[in-house]
């Protein structure tokens, strides 16, 4: 619609604005989407083919939905990209001290519906509501029953309104939500009651608090998220709530690695300004998060979130860059000697499990992984460029020491007893930057040692690689 927005009833009547549901509204904007071609859900990556098409069908078949999948596979992101489907603004009864957006042609509160009834038209003041305000979310852990459904208000029994009157309730977000979304948030941790509580709003869409029902007909989009060992335990989500939830979207980890570093160098954005980072680093950083959802050692039942790849990301980027500014080298550029600083932004985020790790604590089980990473790259560049050559060098008792803080002009003068190193670091030349042979420098010897062709040893932050 364009400006001036209708501000009473009578203007609304007379302007082209029609009155509908949320889910028809989501539906009707969703498929004009689809028609333009535009991106669904920008920003969301390696979903195109699994996860959004399930997503394009539950909200043409107008369904509450589930988002089922472990931790960092963007769940909340799908439930909160929806809302731009809404339109910009719709009209609401302008009534003071509502707290129901109603429609102003299908008010459904009797307070709503004895204003309009008994005001005349052209003073029935209508006000529009954003598309940004129609979405609430909760997190189901602590959630009480009048959080997201309500309560008898003991302020307005105080006053003399008759517990019986629709008056005397206090509306929870979900009545508050009318014409809607509410997401909830990790739905195996809702209490009972609660879940019980959501069978009408769900099926009937008509609210009971402590027995009094309120009869109106209740326009939301209900959305859930649950991980799947806990959703699927026996208990923890009643049965009669599931068999209410229309569909359920499965979300997943990046099938490919690429996608992953995609996604890792989309959310660190601005982080990476002013470094240069190789490709063989991102991937490294990737396949730590892949070999550790692969780990015996870790709690496959917990998963590993794309967030462990981001915080990995910025934290050798960070390393990188504070080598850049400390030694005055641009660009920055990371090296494996980086990964040493991973346990700050790791170990957090890992979960052990413990019939696999016995005695292993959290930074053996990181090195592990980040050992097989380094390993699983390597092989792949070895097999195609092959670096024996450099191995062997090693056994003529050469030793070379590398660091996070030592400069990169240092490595040309240690590897002058070894120039191919230069020419077999895949791909660098003499024309790349000193930081960058460091780095590629760094990868070959971690390589070699993560292969057992040379061994290695640690002391004050720096380490060095010998027979």
């Amino acid at each position: 619609m364009t400006a001036p927005r209708p501000g009473t009833l009578k203007q609304l009547r007379e302007s082209s604005w029609q009155s509908k549901s949320v889910k028809d509204e989501l539906r009707d904007n969703y498929l004009a989407a689809l028609k333009s071609g535009e991106p669904l859900f920008p920003g969301i990556v390696g979903y195109d083919e699994t996860v959004i098409p399930e997503i394009s069908i539950a909200v043409l078949a107008g369904h509450d939905m589930l988002f089922l999948g472990e931790k960092g596979q963007a769940k909340s992101r799908l439930m909160r990209s929806l809302v731009r489907f809404l339109d910009e603004f719709v009209p609401y009864l302008d009534i003071p001290g509502s707290a129901v957006h109603e429609d102003p042609f299908n008010p459904i509160t009797r307070a709503a519906r004895e204003y309009v009834r008994n005001t005349p038209e052209d003073e029935v003041r209508v006000a529009w509501w954003p598309r940004a305000e129609r979405y609430a979310e909760r997190l189901a852990p602590g959630t009480k029953f009048a959080d997201v459904i309500g309560e008898i208000d003991p302020a307005k029994l105080a006053m003399g309104t008759s517990m019986s009157a629709e008056d005397a309730l206090h509306f929870g977000l979900i009545p508050r939500m009318h014409r809607g979304i509410f997401a909830m948030n990790e739905i195996p941790e809702l209490d009972e009651l609660i879940q019980v509580g959501l069978f009408n709003i769900l099926e009937e869409r008509d609210v009971q608090i402590r027995g009094y029902p309120i009869q109106f007909d209740l326009d939301v989009l209900i959305l859930f998220s649950a991980n799947p060992s806990t959703f699927n335990r026996s208990g923890k989500v009643i049965p009669q709530l599931k068999d209410r939830i229309g569909s359920l979207i499965q979300t997943h980890y990046p099938r490919e690695r690429a996608l992953g570093i995609e996604i890792m160098e989309q959310e660190a954005g601005a982080d990476a300004a002013g470094v240069f980072v190789p490709y063989f680093m991102k991937e490294i950083i990737e396949q730590i998060s892949v070999s550790a959802r692969k780990s015996k050692y870790v709690d496959h039942a917990s998963g590993v979130s794309a967030r462990f790849s981001i915080a990995n990301y910025r934290t050798m980027i960070a390393s990188a860059r504070h080598r850049g500014v400390r030694l005055n080298e641009a660009p920055a550029v990371p090296r494996i000697s980086d990964l040493g600083h991973l346990p700050t932004s790791a170990l957090g985020k890992l979960e052990l499990d413990l019939m696999g790790s016995h005695q292993m604590g959290e930074r053996q089980v990181l090195e592990a992984i980040v050992a097989d990473a380094i390993r699983t790259v390597f092989e792949e560049y070895v097999e195609a460029h092959g670096l024996d050559e450099i191995g062997d060098v090693f056994a003529k008792g050469v030793k070379i020491e590398v660091g996070d803080m030592l400069p990169s002009s240092e490595y040309a003068k240690r590897l002058k007893r070894v120039p191919k190193a230069w020419e077999k670091a895949f791909e660098v030349n003499t024309g790349e930057s000193d930081a960058v042979r460091a780095s590629c420098v760094e990868f070959v010897l971690a390589g070699l040692y993560a292969t057992d062709r040379i061994s290695r040893g640690t002391r004050h932050g720096r380490m060095t690689y010998e027979t």
